[in-house]
């Protein structure tokens, strides 16, 4: 596995560093290029029927006017893109202003670039030009070492030109041509600095400004009278300020403005701006002479960073040419969805948790900003308060959606969808614009009107269809449950959604039987908001017999259109930036990908759930290396990729000729995702996977929510080796396909799982050369010998690489997305957050589940859930989840790593036995109480109380009918049982259980008691001394309840039980060689004897039962359970009683902003409970 990961890695290096990615990383660079976004947009996504002009300019101007035609085209994508982050509270109405790209379609002769390029670009010039000493030529170029600056320079001179001409008539403007005539003569005779007083600009600016600032408000008498003095106070700063004298004397002495400066005329009125490029341009303008902060921090938001850095970076990427929408691809959407979340209801948003925590307040405190934005969206003030937006219901609602878009919700995925549609509409309606033989400029001035217009409508709906397969939305309906009432919203809100869902009719018949009949429905909303039925189709019987979601998706798939169909899961989101690209992604099934055309086109995923928490970082970059880098080797060169995520687009009639995208048989197909890749394989397909677009992903946040979701994939790949889809790849795929394709699919899972044996199998070699004493006499004889290389192998540091080798590509992801730098500075902040002892906790989960399924088979599908986690996980709820999978197999291997260093020989000593045994304690930590470090509160002293009271009565609460195991120990118990069903199974437990019993053999021959008699009879004697101490447990632990008429003789016996065992202990460590170590020691070996004996009743469960035993073994189980819960917890409430134990985790889970409304939330709550007492 390490060598794979390695030449994984090398491959991976290889094609990133020689393709043409990665070249934005920062928003600086998105800065320096942003020059060559306009042409490189329209080069692959605007259509050859949407351009109109060509690519070869013959001179400079017509090269300045291709440039100004590329960002007029440009102009009304990215406006609509900046637009939706808005929409989306990225971010804020100024920031909004300041990225938008003016319209590029007026008279300016140059291009304008949006102001957060040009932001302060005109005070410095101004500092610089009022510093000058040197030739007009030298000025220039000084502006001209940036080239914001100088574009910033050229725009600002010229519109105060178009302005100052549109507002005055007559004199005036003839006073403006005459100045801007002489200021144009002097600079093609570069005697600027002779002609202007430069040291003069800033008042000039400063008058200008002050125009500026009245003319962008609506006119009113008192505004016009006041801008007509600011432009006879501009007029008299410019005239004898700013002019050299000759100029001075010369517009002095002129006739016509003297005379008409005399009498008062001269800018006593002027034309307040009406035409749209003139309001545009003084906006503009007012903008560019007012914000003085850099552009660094613009946008300040880091997703809305992210996702423009990433759609201007794919601008560079290969693609395909985009076709015309009227002759793109028709595709579908398809998201198959159940009974998750659809909208977060005001009392979800509300209801807080035992921390005084709600979901509204998390959101606050992790998204501030957002938080800000929404406010000002809605045209609320920052400090409006939850409640008030409570009373009213549009607030309300806007309320609703904003928390929405920020889980993994129905809503955010409908959002998201529907962005398809919206480029589309904005994509056909400025075709049409275009004439059909020349290029008009004015055709992309505006945009806004693409919504409205019903053949954008309609072309977009014939070649986009969203399909949201509601399993019992028809069942939702018939109760009034809250999640039909939002889907219904969703139908309203969004005209093109589909729904589709299972009708059960049920009727009567004569001899009482009632019969069900099932319908496939689909249905729209209509005009009034009600659901509208479009089809609906009779089914034979009841369509779910296989598994839930590929079932849901096979009887829907009949109501999607097009040649292609992209299936979402319900915790995807989607941008409008990515959408505008889908005819480029749909083209690569009409490209050349080797012998065969592509049949799923890869899809690269954004993890958006990263920001949550430590864990959430954790999970999304790890998810990151594997859905984006990973997939793109394994599709080339590897040739290996299957369909892993959901992003992926299908050729649907490919598919649904061959079985469909959905295979639903139970159990063996619960990971339905890659067997649609495993069947495009066999037959022929071709599964590829392209870089520039990428759709988001929610993935699962809290550590109980992880484990249950790779238990889930773990268990899917034991199916997996048990299928015939594997068998038969394995015959057809050549060699060297076969090797790749092993290790990136079962092969990852079995070297998992070899990782953790390998362990096991060191130990109990280390133990058993401790037991004979054999490790001693090695050394030894190599020591004598000289023999170095036995004396290395046998004292060889044992640092098996957990999780290091499977985090490689993730880190050389870090470093060819982020640079060195910061992937060095994000690698260690994940240390410092613990992030191996998590990765070490999920190699023993998936380890667990994979190796549960190849002994039993029987993998189920585990429902996460996708809400936040700010709520505390008790003791007992993380016990119940990791007791089999994660403590039993620590405390086994901290059993053996005891038994090496007390009966071991190490060269060295102590510091020799550390270093040989770290990794190993490192494992028995991370699997022991990782799921506490990562808990919420976890060392809250008074949840630590109450975990064990919670504990404490679940594990001595009686089971029964009825009664869960969440309620009940011996219920749960039960339950932990039901995976052994088979004799195949049966048997392989016993086998594994039989090592158990190597301990009690080993130690009895260590005792001090036994000295050097190595007779058989000493194990023999070893289980007499074994059943004696059960017959005791068994006087002990009986109940009182059941012998209510002898419960005085009953305690009267255990209590002269107790006085003898003391008595003969004593006696026999006084009168024999038995010593108190070896009390210890006999300890030590009975418990993992004990266990044992649990594990094979458990597994022939029916013979014990038939024997009567079974009551005792369930009270050894009990009490093994409770001994297990004490070690764990006892560490847990020692570092309680420290509250900056509690502090710390509270940062490390957590970021700064969410740990200190934690705690304020406890303080809050301390004082409520104050107050109540």
């Amino acid at each position: 596995m390490p060598n794979f990961n390695f030449f994984f890695l090398l491959i991976l290096t290889c094609l990133l560093l020689n393709a043409e990615s990665w070249q934005i990383r920062s928003l600086e660079m998105v800065h320096k290029r942003f020059e060559s976004f306009p042409e490189a947009f329209v080069k692959n996504l605007v259509s050859l029927k949407g351009r109109r002009i060509s690519f070869n300019p013959q001179s400079s101007q017509e090269s300045q006017a291709m440039n100004k035609a590329y960002a007029a085209m440009f102009a009304p994508f990215w406006n609509e893109i900046i637009k939706s982050l808005r929409e989306e509270d990225y971010i804020s109405n100024r920031e909004m202003d300041l990225l938008s790209v003016p319209s590029n379609t007026g008279s300016l002769r140059l291009v304008q670039w949006p102001l957060f390029l040009l932001s302060s670009k005109i005070l410095l010039a101004v500092d610089l030009a009022m510093d000058c000493r040197d030739t007009q030529a030298d000025l220039w170029n000084r502006i001209c070492r940036d080239e914001y600056m100088a574009y910033a320079v050229q725009e600002c001179y010229y519109s105060v030109e178009k302005i100052l001409h549109s507002l005055v008539d007559g004199e005036g403007r003839l006073w403006v041509e005459r100045i801007f005539r002489e200021i144009n003569n002097s600079i093609l005779e570069g005697s600027l600095v002779i002609t202007l007083s430069l040291k003069k600009l800033s008042l000039v600016l400063s008058r200008f400004t002050a125009l500026t600032g009245l003319l962008i408000r609506n006119e009113t008498p008192e505004l016009a009278k006041g801008a007509a003095k600011a432009v006879f106070d501009l007029y008299e700063v410019v005239t004898h300020d700013l002019l050299s004298s000759d100029l001075r004397e010369q517009l002095d002495t002129w006739n016509i403005l003297a005379r008409a400066r005399n009498e008062g005329r001269l800018f006593y009125r002027i034309e307040w701006p009406r035409d749209p490029e003139i309001k545009e341009q003084v906006k503009r303008l007012h903008l560019l002479l007012i914000v003085k902060d850099s552009a660094a921090n613009i946008p300040k938001n880091l997703e809305a960073r992210r996702r423009l850095e990433f759609f201007t970076n794919s601008l560079f990427m290969d693609m395909p040419s985009a076709k015309p929408v009227s002759e793109m691809i028709p595709f579908s959407v398809f998201t198959p969805y159940y009974s998750e979340t659809v909208l977060y209801s005001s009392t979800d948003l509300r209801v807080e948790n035992e921390d005084g925590i709600s979901t509204l307040f998390y959101l606050q405190k992790i998204f501030p900003d957002e938080w800000e934005n929404f406010l000002e969206r809605i045209g609320r003030g920052e400090s409006t308060g939850d409640v008030e937006l409570q009373e009213n219901s549009s607030d309300s609602l806007e309320l609703r959606f904003w928390a929405s878009y920020r889980g993994q919700t129905l809503a955010r995925t409908v959002r998201g969808m529907m962005y398809y549609r919206r480029a589309l509409m904005l994509q056909s309606y400025l075709e049409r614009s275009v004439g059909v033989d020349d290029y008009s400029q004015r055709d992309f001035q505006m945009s806004q009107g693409f919504e409205l217009s019903r053949e954008s409508r309609a072309q977009a709906d014939l070649k986009f269809t969203y399909v949201v397969s509601c399993q019992i939305y028809g069942q939702q309906k018939q109760r009034k449950a809250p999640e039909a009432a939002d889907i219904a919203l969703l139908l309203q809100r969004n005209e093109a959604l589909r729904v589709a869902f299972i009708h059960v009719e049920e009727t009567g018949a004569a001899d009482g039987k009632v019969s069900k009949k099932f319908y496939s429905k689909l249905v729209k909303a209509d005009i009034h908001g009600k659901d509208q039925e479009i089809y609906s189709i009779k089914l034979p019987g009841d369509p779910k017999l296989g598994e839930g979601k590929p079932e849901n998706q096979n009887h829907a798939i009949i109501f999607t259109r097009g040649e292609a169909i992209q299936t979402i899961d319900m915790n995807q989101d989607n941008y409008l930036e990515e959408a505008v690209k889908i005819r480029n992604l749909l083209e690569e099934f009409r490209a050349k990908h080797g012998i065969r055309p592509p049949t799923i086109l890869g899809v690269r995923e954004h993890i958006f759930t990263g920001s949550v928490s430590s864990l959430a970082w954790f999970m999304s970059n790890q998810e990151t290396s594997f859905v984006t880098l990973g997939q793109r080797v394994l599709a080339n060169p590897l040739k290996v990729r299957m369909h892993y995520g959901h992003p992926d687009i299908f050729d649907r009639i490919f598919h649904i000729t061959r079985g469909g995208i959905s295979k639903a048989s139970r159990v063996i197909n619960i990971s339905e995702d890659i067997y649609a890749g495993f069947n495009s394989t066999l037959r022929q397909g071709n599964v590829t996977h392209h870089e520039y677009i990428q759709v988001g992903k929610g993935r699962d946040v809290g550590l109980n929510q992880i484990a249950l979701f790779e238990g889930k994939v773990a268990g899917g790949n034991g199916e997996q080796v048990l299928s015939r889809d594997i068998y038969r790849l394995g015959q057809l795929l050549d060699f060297f396909r076969m090797l790749s394709f092993y290790f990136t699919t079962v092969g990852y899972y079995v070297c998992t799982m070899m990782t953790v044996l390998t362990i096991y199998i060191f130990l109990y070699g280390r133990a058993y050369l401790a037991f004979s004493g054999a490790d001693r006499a090695i050394a030894r004889e190599a020591r004598m010998l000289g023999n170095k290389a036995l004396d290395a192998v046998l004292n060889a540091e044992f640092l098996v690489q957990i999780g290091v080798f499977t985090a490689v590509p993730m880190i050389m992801g870090f470093i060819l997305e982020l640079g060195l730098l910061k992937a060095v500075f994000s690698f260690i902040t994940m240390q410092l957050q613990l992030c191996s002892v998590f990765f070490t906790f999920s190699l023993g989960t998936r380890t667990h589940y994979f190796g549960r399924t190849i002994l039993h088979g029987g993998a189920k599908y585990r429902a996460t859930g996708r809400g936040f986690v700010v709520h505390h996980i008790k003791f007992a709820e993380n016990y119940r989840l990791y007791s089999r999978s994660h403590f039993v197999k620590a405390l086994e291997v901290a059993l053996l790593l005891i038994v090496y260093i007390a009966y071991g020989y190490t060269d060295g000593g102590a510091v020799s036995f550390v270093l040989l045994t770290l990794s190993s304690w490192f494992l028995v930590i991370s699997w022991l109480f990782a799921p506490y470090i990562f808990n919420p509160s976890g060392f809250e002293w008074q949840k630590t109380v109450e975990d064990f009271d919670d504990w404490t009565s679940w594990l001595l609460y009686k089971g029964g009918v009825g009664v869960k195991g969440e309620n009940s120990w011996e219920s749960w118990w039960d339950e932990e049982q039901t995976h052994i069903h088979t004799v195949r199974g049966r048997i392989l437990e016993t086998i594994l259980s039989l090592r158990f019993f190597v301990f009690q053999y080993g130690i009895v021959y260590k005792l001090h008691l036994t000295g050097k008699d190595t007779s058989l009879a000493i194990y023999g004697f070893s289980w007499v001394v074994l059943v004696g101490f059960v017959m005791l447990f068994k006087i002990f632990a009986y109940s009182p309840k059941k012998s209510a008429n002898y419960q005085l003789l009953m305690r009267f016996m255990q209590g002269v039980t107790s006085i003898l065992l003391i008595t003969a202990l004593c006696l026999v460590v006084a009168f024999t060689k038995l010593s108190i170590p070896d009390l210890f020691a006999s300890i030590l070996a009975f418990i993992p004897t004990g266990w044992a004996i649990i594990c094979l009743s458990v597994t022939w469960k029916k013979v014990v039962w038939s024997l009567g035993m079974w009551d005792s073994v369930r009270e050894f189980a009990r009490m093994y359970d409770a001994g297990m819960g004490m070690i764990i917890f006892a560490p847990v409430a020692v570092l309680s009683w420290f509250p900056f134990i509690s502090t710390f985790q509270s940062r490390l889970l957590f970021n700064q902003a969410f740990s200190r409304g934690l705690e304020i939330s406890l303080i809050l709550a301390g004082n409520k409970a104050n107050v109540e007492t």
